[in-house]
């Protein structure tokens, strides 16, 4: 019996409603997410990956709707639950690390505090305040933040784009939980730190986590990724495994983007 996905997208359709004008950001999107693999979505600025992503746990603001379609987890359709329960599947059961990070973070609170909550709502067992610390500043050396006291007792205001980039990575890298999404996660970072998140999310990938990479960089997904979806428009129109999309492109688009870089 084949495997099934852990994650399921079916149909699914995302629309803003702009004075009179209808932008179709998604427009038909299926595609499904394995545990223990890495699932590259992949376009140019503006073919909707972001805006995916965001309907995937319901954060789309208006004038934006999902209009259409079915997400499934575990068995589970999404766009059947509340929003209460969302608030649950939200972090525990699919976390994200988003593409603006300083906006993701409350800037009332430390960074500190941030980590307790993932922890308080995430962990499966207890863990003391000491122990929680400590694996703090194990996750924040793993993404290449070696001054962790500093960073744990620091606002998000006081932190540059690329040190909240990392702390929103270390946050996804303590939540542990079945799916990882992860939009544009090495962007504005040095190739060092790059490395460094890219290998991290390899060893999550290999303890089995689902990971949904959304990125431009080609280089990172011919490096990383075991399946790869195309979008362009809102639609997709090339997908497989790494190697089908790389040696055997369908679609000019595809051709084009992969001709950019080699």
């Amino acid at each position: 019996m084949a495997e099934q996905p852990v994650l399921s997208i079916k149909n699914l359709k995302t629309y803003f409603y702009l004075e009179g004008q209808v932008i179709k950001a998604v427009d038909g999107v299926s595609l499904d997410v394995y545990k223990g693999r890495i699932t590259a979505i992949v376009g140019g600025s503006g073919s909707g990956k972001s805006v995916m992503s965001l309907s995937i746990l319901n954060l789309i603001d208006d004038p934006g709707k999902i209009i259409d379609g079915e997400i499934w987890l575990n068995g589970v359709n999404l766009r059947d639950l509340q929003e209460k329960q969302l608030m649950k599947i939200r972090g525990k059961e699919i976390s994200m690390i988003f593409q603006e990070p300083t906006s993701s973070m409350n800037p009332v609170f430390k960074v500190k505090s941030h980590f307790f909550e993932v922890i308080r709502t995430h962990s499966k067992q207890a863990i003391s305040n000491k122990d929680a610390v400590s694996l703090f500043k194990d996750v924040l050396a793993r993404v290449g933040l070696k001054n962790a006291d500093q960073i744990l007792e620091s606002y998000s205001f006081e932190l540059s784009g690329g040190m909240c980039q990392r702390v929103m990575v270390a946050m996804g890298l303590l939540a542990q939980s079945q799916v990882l999404i992860a939009d544009e996660p090495t962007s504005s970072l040095d190739l060092t730190t790059q490395a460094a998140i890219l290998e991290e999310l390899l060893h999550l990938k290999n303890r089995g986590m689902a990971i949904v990479l959304i990125t431009h960089d080609l280089g990172v997904v011919a490096q990383m990724a075991d399946d790869v979806y195309v979008l362009k428009d809102g639609k997709i129109v090339d997908s497989g495994t790494v190697y089908d999309v790389f040696e055997s492109p369908k679609h000019e688009y595809t051709k084009a983007l992969l001709a950019a870089i080699f």
